[in-house]
């Protein structure tokens, strides 16, 4: 329900004509507020309300708006227009009399309006109360997007989302220097199919390879296309939230899906969590597009479930965007000169490389967009062997330009690094960060100035949800940032100071772990990281307290089972030895246990007591016993905790307490349906547990009792989705992008670069 008693009479009456134009699909015409003669509005012609039913001949709209909320319309509120009624009936003016209010209309009511206004000679009367005004602005996109103000009047994740999609448009609006200089290239081709055929595509490509730039073109597309308007996001749970099962053409937008420049475990378990959604909502016609490095994606396979979501492993969806011809490549870097910010005295003294730069095997986008702006070129020689390096060493370049900048510039990129990337505008600092930027020589006012001078080189100012945020043009900069701190003992010192405990877990290792573009921490900082750990108590990403300490957790265990040294562990478990009782009985759903993670990682150190180590077996084999999780015998990391005597006690455990009452426990699943869940995907997880039985006992006379329950539970599915109507919806789909042919020409595409 939306407050439309918030609305005055004026914004409701433009409201309610709106809808009618909407529904009648031709022009209503609008009368004066001062001589309406009792009619706000006005159409003649046929209005085919059903299947059953057409209204047509003289129609009058008439608003009733009431500023009193929950109010109901009674008889009396509408006796001056049954009087005008009355009058415009004689003068045939009057056939179908349409009355539209904010106020509830109860039955009873609308049956005495109806009655009184056929007794001044009206044919017809439709009354259309609160409630079904609400209806229509839910289910009428573009309804909304003509009167925008029944935004702020609704329920909240209506709010939420409409707000984010013009937050999308504005994201969008930033991006249009870029996309001028566009290349429709072979790996778009395949993305256009992708989302064609799928609804969804995820692109993989190395570093500064132009994921982004397929995606946002993608994104334009689908907004002038189609009206389906965009949402970048962040994390699984956010698309979730923002999904709106009333609107099937929303398209949603995550870069970066498992880790900006390092991977991040918990993005993988959180995909995991969502893949039944995700899997509904584009059944239901969204449209997803998902970026990540190479080398991220690489380390996330092995930790996404690909039976939740298949697509992951389709290789129609998994793009590389690095293969790029030399054509394409060309015009890619001349689009950029030609459009960017440098001279035409340089790029008549860089013209004679550019097709040997161009064809160099590790030239990406990122690469011509750095030619085309001075401030990566200030210290560059124009000779061939230093435009080569520049292109195959872009970091160290990369480093050489943040090393040569000024004091308050270094700083000011120093709290983006710190912030992870998201340093909120306007610049509010914590106590801790004050004094990182002081000692790196610079100040509040300092910063804010150099990150004005650097904004859209090397940092650019982004609109998210309700805030502002400084992003480092693109993560390669991060990236360079990352190698200083490596080879600055002092620099390391401050941003560990400095720099939240929430972004500190997600990008520093104790000790070398082996995660790439990680920053270690040596073995004398370890008494600074124990001390940060002791904050996280709360995560910023959740408002309750609840949400807030469970994120908290998760963050902690996942810091301390990845990112950690045995050496840093056992300083850790000597301080906080409670841990042990935390992780050794896990809560159900083990396959995602943060808890579970950890306490195997202290097994393989030979650190965990084996007081904790029979907790744990036997917390998992009760789950197992009593048929709530079997992930036990799915994962030998799990399976190697217990000794060969506790794994053959449990297997007879399952076998004698369980496996007899198999057909109970699936009935049980049946009985717990809701009606509001699709079956399949109800009951999917629940066959895989059989099928994972199936794998652990094959036994004849056991797999043939799983095979008989299975076949029991697809039957059920098959039962339940014959009157299911709910079938994917037509998509909409973008037109195909042809290759344009391409001709050998003896003239250069690089002939004009300096006119």
């Amino acid at each position: 329900m939306f407050d439309l008693y918030k609305l005055g009479w004026h914004s409701f009456q433009q409201l309610s004509l709106t809808i009618l134009r909407e529904i009648l699909g031709q022009s209503v015409e609008s009368y004066l507020d001062s001589a309406d003669g009792g009619r706000d509005g006005a159409f003649t012609g046929t209005w085919k309300i059903s299947k059953m039913e057409d209204l047509s001949g003289v129609f009058v709209f008439q608003c009733k708006h009431t500023n009193r909320p929950s109010y109901n319309l009674n008889l009396s509120d509408v006796a001056d227009e049954i009087s005008k009624a009355r009058r415009l009936a004689q003068q045939k003016k009057c056939d179908c009399y349409i009355l539209i209010t904010n106020a509830g209309v109860s039955g009873n009511v609308a049956e005495d309006i109806t009655m009184q206004l056929e007794k001044v000679g009206v044919k017809k009367v439709r009354i259309f109360g609160s409630s079904w005004i609400s209806s229509q602005i839910q289910k009428n996109k573009q309804l909304r997007m003509l009167v925008p103000r029944v935004y702020g009047l609704g329920d909240l994740s209506e709010i939420l989302d409409e707000r984010a999609y013009e937050q999308a448009k504005v994201l969008l609006r930033s991006l249009r220097e870029e996309l001028a200089k566009v290349v429709l290239t072979d790996p778009y081709r395949r993305a256009v199919e992708a989302i064609n055929e799928y609804g969804f595509v995820l692109l993989i490509g190395e570093p500064a390879a132009g994921k982004t730039t397929i995606a946002s073109l993608l994104s334009i597309g689908a907004l002038d296309q189609w009206g389906a308007f965009t949402m970048k996001l962040n994390r699984p749970a956010e698309v979730v939230k923002h999904w709106n099962p009333m609107d099937p053409h929303q398209f949603f937008w995550i870069d970066d899906a498992f880790g900006v420049t390092q991977y991040e475990l918990t993005l993988s378990y959180d995909w995991n969590r969502s893949a039944l959604d995700i899997k509904a909502m584009l059944k239901e016609g969204v449209k997803i597009v998902m970026t990540s490095r190479d080398y991220i994606y690489n380390r996330a396979r092995k930790d996404l479930k690909h039976s939740a979501f298949p697509l992951f492993r389709e290789s129609q969806v998994v793009i590389d965007v690095h293969d790029l011809t030399l054509e394409e490549k060309q015009q890619i870097l001349y689009n950029h000169l030609k459009l960017g910010k440098q001279p035409n005295e340089f790029r008549k003294e860089i013209k004679p490389f550019l097709e040997e730069i161009s064809a160099l095997s590790q030239f990406v986008p990122e690469v011509a967009r750095r030619l085309s702006d001075p401030a990566f070129t200030k210290n560059l020689i124009l000779r061939s062997y230093y435009l080569k390096r520049f292109v195959e060493h872009p970091e160290e370049f990369l480093v050489e330009v943040i090393e040569g900048l000024d004091d308050d510039s270094r700083a000011a990129l120093a709290l983006i690094y710190m912030r992870n990337d998201n340093l909120e505008s306007p610049l509010k600092l914590s106590a801790a960060e004050n004094m990182a930027v002081e000692r790196l020589g610079s100040n509040l006012g300092g910063c804010t100035t150099a990150l004005e001078s650097m904004r859209d080189s090397l940092v650019y100012l982004v609109q998210t949800e309700n805030s502002l945020f400084w992003k480092f043009k693109h993560p390669t900069i991060g990236d360079a940032y990352s190698s200083i701190l490596k080879k600055s003992p002092e620099l390391l010192e401050i941003y560990i100071l400095g720099t939240s405990v929430e972004d500190l877990t997600a990008s520093v290792t104790c000790g070398n772990m082996r995660i790439q573009k990680a920053v270690v921490v040596p073995k004398g900082y370890y008494s600074l990281v124990l001390e940060k750990l002791e904050g996280l108590r709360s995560s910023s990403r959740y408002k309750t307290d609840f949400l807030s300490s469970w994120d908290a957790k998760r963050l902690l265990y996942i810091f301390l089972a990845v990112r950690c040294s045995k050496e840093f562990l056992e300083l850790y478990l000597a301080k906080h030895p409670e841990l042990f009782d935390k992780i050794a009985k896990p809560g159900l759903s083990l396959e995602y246990s943060d808890e579970v993670r950890l306490l195997i990682k202290l097994f393989d150190l030979k650190v965990l007591p084996e007081k904790y180590r029979s907790q744990f077996v036997q917390t998992v084999t009760a789950y197992a016993e009593q048929g709530e999780d079997f992930y036990v015998f799915e994962n030998q990391q799990i399976k190697k905790i217990f000794t060969a005597k506790e794994f053959q006690k449990l297997r007879r455990k399952v076998r004698e307490k369980f496996i007899p009452r198999l057909g109970d426990w699936r009935l049980d699943k049946e009985i717990n349906y809701s009606s509001g869940e699709s079956p399949s995907e109800y009951m999917e997880p629940y066959i895989d547990d059989l099928r994972m039985l199936k794998k652990a006992f094959p036994q004849i006379k056991f797999s043939m009792k799983v095979d008989r329950e299975i076949a029991n539970m697809e039957q059920w599915v098959n039962e339940k989705e014959e009157d299911d109507h709910n079938t994917i919806l037509p998509r909409n789909k973008f037109e195909p992008v042809k290759r344009n042919k391409t001709y050998k020409e003896s003239r250069s595409i690089f002939d004009d670069i300096d006119m």
